[in-house]
């Protein structure tokens, strides 16, 4: 049996940036509380998670030749 693969059309840091657009969206709807302020600590992390991930493919880390 083979896996299914299929190509993303979005990068990862684009993705986690949309994923905390929602999540953000999703909070704004819900009252104060306990699951709103876990939607918004994931949605932080999303954020960072993408800021991270273009900060260490940024040239002035690369390795030394």
């Amino acid at each position: 049996m083979q896996r299914r693969r299929f190509k993303r059309i979005l990068s990862f840091p684009d993705r986690s940036e949309e994923e905390a657009k929602r999540l953000k969206e999703q909070a704004r709807t819900m009252p104060a509380g306990k699951e709103r302020e876990m939607l918004l600590k994931q949605a932080r992390h999303l954020e960072t998670a993408a800021r991270l991930k273009e900060w260490l493919n940024s040239p002035g880390l690369q390795s030394p030749k």
